[in-house]
């Protein structure tokens, strides 16, 4: 009973937080008509808003106060220092519209600072395709591609032997055939163990950055600035495209690892989120080891976000780790259901030296 007092006066807490961080106000709420607008569509470079990880994912992406892996480097920055070994992870999922999206994260250790540092590289992107137009439907005999992609670097230190702190500094690019555009942003996070066994919390911010505006070749173009004037119709021009902000990510979470003997373990989490231009939302997850071997998870992303489409997540995995040999290897499979565009699906590999 004292714990499950404990866990709601923490979640009252982050409510509270999570609140006060974004305490301005809404026009939509504010204004003297109703209204449903939101920002959705307003951002730019939004694939890194895409989840990390199958084990991350199958637990519904309710991450920031687990985050103990290398993909924390997405989810908390602070968690890489509680990893005592080198990590790698690699992810990869066929996104939508036949995009493919990987991920590979490494940590490193350092003991003496009491710290963790980590590189992360992200990439989405899709091949080659024809160039058609108004006058060429059929294609012009060209073809274009378009990839995002994210470069990090990560470090954290624990300031007590609970408490830890992290920073990702990030460049991004995004290119559409000759237009590109770069950015960059920097993530923040705190990770805190508490007195009660088995009880921690994250908090995270991610994407505080530049705005994003495309610039290259194909926005050149000639015009004719006056009709009515004869030999002046081939005047060089260029098309200036609009700047968008990133998309950026507040989350407060809550986990609970509880301890059931023979029986495995069982761990809860949840996350409160609250995006830059959508509405907000909670996520939630649950896993549940055996023989700190296998796993199995499910999650639920996004509840009370009413224009989400994506709910149910499942997910398994197998976690070896040699204490002799100081090796470890870890499989992950997640399930996404994402309503009329059907699932998506994540594999992840993770090594430990």
């Amino acid at each position: 009973m004292k714990v499950f007092n404990q866990i709601v006066k923490i979640l009252s807490f982050l409510v509270i937080t999570f609140n006060l961080s974004f305490a301005g106000e809404d026009p939509a709420k504010t204004a003297p008509f109703s209204t449903e607008v939101d920002a959705i569509g307003t951002g730019a470079m939004t694939f890194l808003e895409i989840g990390i990880g199958a084990r991350a994912m199958g637990m519904g992406g309710a991450f920031v106060a687990v985050a103990n892996d290398a993909s924390a480097t997405y989810w908390n920055p602070a968690g890489i220092v509680w990893a005592d070994n080198v990590q790698i992870e690699v992810n990869h999922n066929s996104w939508f519209l036949d995009a493919s999206f990987d991920f590979m994260s490494g940590v490193i250790p350092l003991p003496d600072l009491n710290s963790s540092i980590a590189l992360s590289v992200t990439t989405i992107g899709f091949g080659e395709q024809p160039v058609r137009t108004v006058d060429r439907p059929k294609g012009t005999g060209e073809s274009y591609d378009a990839r995002d992609f994210s470069v990090g670097f990560t470090w954290a230190t624990a300031l007590t032997d609970r408490f830890s702190f992290g920073i990702s500094a990030k460049f991004l690019s995004s290119r559409i055939w000759h237009e590109t555009a770069n950015a960059f942003a920097l993530d923040f996070g705190i990770f805190y163990s508490t007195a009660i066994e088995g009880l921690r919390l994250g908090f995270s911010m991610a994407n505080f950055g530049s705005s994003v505006q495309y610039i290259g070749r194909d926005l050149d173009s000639t015009i004719d600035p006056d009709k009515k004037v004869e030999n002046f119709d081939r005047v060089p021009a260029e098309y200036k495209t609009d700047p968008y902000p990133l998309p950026i990510l507040f989350r407060a979470g809550i986990s609970y690892e509880l301890n059931l003997g023979d029986f495995g373990s069982a761990l809860f989490a949840a996350d409160l989120l609250h995006p830059s231009h959508a509405p907000e939302g909670i996520n939630l997850g649950l896993e549940y080891g055996f023989l700190n071997m296998f796993f199995i998870r499910t999650g639920y992303q996004n509840l009370l976000d009413n224009t989400s489409i994506n709910g149910l997540t499942l997910g398994a995995g197998i976690d070896y780790y040699n204490q002799n040999s100081g090796f470890g290897v870890r499989f992950d499979y997640s399930w996404a259901d994402w309503g009329v565009l059907e699932n998506a699906q994540r594999f992840s590999v993770g090594l430990v030296f």
